[in-house]
């Protein structure tokens, strides 16, 4: 399972690392250390986290904008059909849904806890695995 630094928990929450920081020393997101001695957010528990964050609003932080509506995110959830399937992403206060095939999932190799960008055009969110 992927793991995120800091750091880059909190570009897709969409906050600080200063804030991301302090909700790993309250205890609100669990982590890990590396070999190298970085702490690390798995990412299950971060997609957890960010669904948790996004319902709340966040705290005093800015809300989280995109540009060329691009939401680069984390996958929360991925539902798969026979033929088709549906992905969430959690990016920053933003959740996301996007309706697609079996196929495309399978091929992107979503899973809940990796980084995903949703690209939103009109009605349509196209997924792209960044």
């Amino acid at each position: 399972m992927q793991s995120y630094t800091i750091g880059q928990a909190a570009r897709l929450l969409g906050v600080s690392p200063d804030t991301a920081r302090r909700w790993a020393d309250a205890g609100r997101v669990a982590t890990h250390r590396d070999e190298a001695g970085r702490r690390l957010i798995d990412g299950r528990s971060l997609a957890a986290f960010s669904i948790e964050v996004g319902q709340s609003g966040g705290e005093e932080e800015t809300p989280y904008t995109s540009a060329r509506n691009a939401f680069p995110g984390i996958v929360t959830a991925v539902k798969l059909g026979d033929v088709a399937a549906q992905v969430e992403i959690q990016a920053g206060p933003h959740r996301l849904v996007s309706l697609l095939t079996r196929e495309a999932v399978e091929e992107l190799g979503l899973e809940v806890g990796m980084r995903a960008t949703a690209r939103v055009k009109s009605t349509n969110v196209h997924i792209d695995r960044t």
